[in-house]
């Protein structure tokens, strides 16, 4: 029997709701597929920053990288800036075990309503990147507390970054469902949504171009369908 180590953050809020039933969940799985978990509960939270001035020890990095796995809740708390749970907890936890693709399915099961009219064939999955981009600590701000006060924050991509991310994506397009129909089709189009920036989105084609057969560089996934949009908040 498999047997994995599960580290639990149930955070603050519906997280600590949320955790029980996912629990609850995973042991159902593991006993029809012979898998065993056992867990280890952290109270890292805004809550316990707030008792303690810190989301989670000093070394709290070296007491979850033993396990196989890290189920966390959420974090947020009144009184507690986003960026404090962010940078104390979220950040450090994603860069010390590259965590670097955020995966975000979106399905609609079946005897579930949904808010849309028509919910049939909804099944596609969301790849970002996940500790690039504007998650970087480059920047500072000036003249704090006064009229003046200029904040600068630089979203960073690298090379390196994005190729691993768009590789990420066009593996996982390929493994979803069989190529052929139209369902088939679409489980396994890549579809790369971006905004109008002058240098970021033309970089993000740039590695999808080398990727895709279209392009100019080693066509590692000749079979997909890549398409692009515009995503544009104002």
């Amino acid at each position: 029997m498999t047997a994995y180590r599960i580290a639990l953050i149930p955070g603050d809020g519906i997280g600590a709701e949320v955790l029980p039933p996912a629990r609850a969940l995973l042991d159902a799985a593991g006993r029809r597929h012979g898998i065993t978990f056992t867990y280890d509960a952290f109270d890292w939270s805004c809550r316990r920053y707030l008792a303690e001035g810190a989301m989670m020890p000093d070394d709290g990095l070296r007491q979850i990288r033993g396990h196989d796995a890290v189920l966390l809740g959420a974090v947020g708390w009144p009184g507690v800036p986003d960026h404090v749970s962010l940078w104390g907890l979220l950040i450090p936890i994603r860069r010390a075990f590259r965590q670097y693709v955020n995966l975000r399915p979106i399905k609609v099961l079946d005897g579930v309503p949904s808010p849309l009219r028509d919910a049939t064939g909804v099944d596609l999955v969301v790849v970002r990147e996940n500790v690039e981009g504007e998650y970087s600590e480059i920047g500072g701000r000036l003249g704090r507390g006064t009229e003046d006060e200029l904040a600068v924050q630089e979203a960073v991509f690298t090379r390196r970054g994005v190729t691993r991310v768009v590789e990420y994506a066009y593996t996982l397009a390929e493994s979803r469902g069989k190529p052929g129909g139209r369902r088939g089709s679409a489980r396994r189009r890549l579809r790369h949504a971006g905004r109008r920036h002058q240098h970021r989105r033309p970089g993000w084609h740039g590695r999808h171009r080398r990727l895709h057969p279209r392009g100019t560089g080693p066509a590692r996934h000749p079979r997909e369908t890549f398409m692009k949009s515009t995503v544009d908040i104002s």
